[in-house]
């Protein structure tokens, strides 16, 4: 496993992130789509996070970034959705007229890592032995 190294943190902050279009729509695809992906190399650098891997499906879609440990999941997925909305709103007003709100409000986020839970509970516990 590869880490990251800050001036005072070595750390590996990684998170499967899936969000959705209000009701669902399959509205991302096509201009759509490629310019989502756009707009997330924009946020990339902006937001000081990497992409690791990115899916845009019609009706939802799959990030999985790499984050520094002094930055907020929820965060980075509040800001990445109100830049998107925002600019992709603007350049396809056919969004405006199809949803009052192009992201629904919820997200999935789930942090990812090499090592099992059960390896790091037992890590722990067997600390005070050595």
């Amino acid at each position: 496993m590869e880490y990251n190294r800050s001036s005072h943190y070595v750390y590996s902050c990684k998170y499967h992130i899936i969000f959705c279009p209000k009701y669902r729509s399959k509205v991302l695809k096509d201009d759509i789509e490629i310019r989502f992906k756009e707009i997330m190399k924009q946020l990339e650098i902006e937001d000081d996070f990497h992409i690791v891997e990115m899916e845009v499906m019609p009706d939802h879609i799959h990030l999985l970034l790499d984050c520094r440990p002094d930055k907020s999941p929820v965060e980075i997925v509040k800001h990445i959705k109100w830049q998107s909305a925002h600019i992709l709103r603007k350049e396809f007003p056919e969004l405006k007229t199809r949803l009052p709100n192009l992201w629904t409000r919820s997200a999935f986020i789930a942090s990812v890592g090499s090592i099992s839970l059960e390896t790091v509970k037992e890590y722990i516990k067997n600390q005070k032995g050595k």
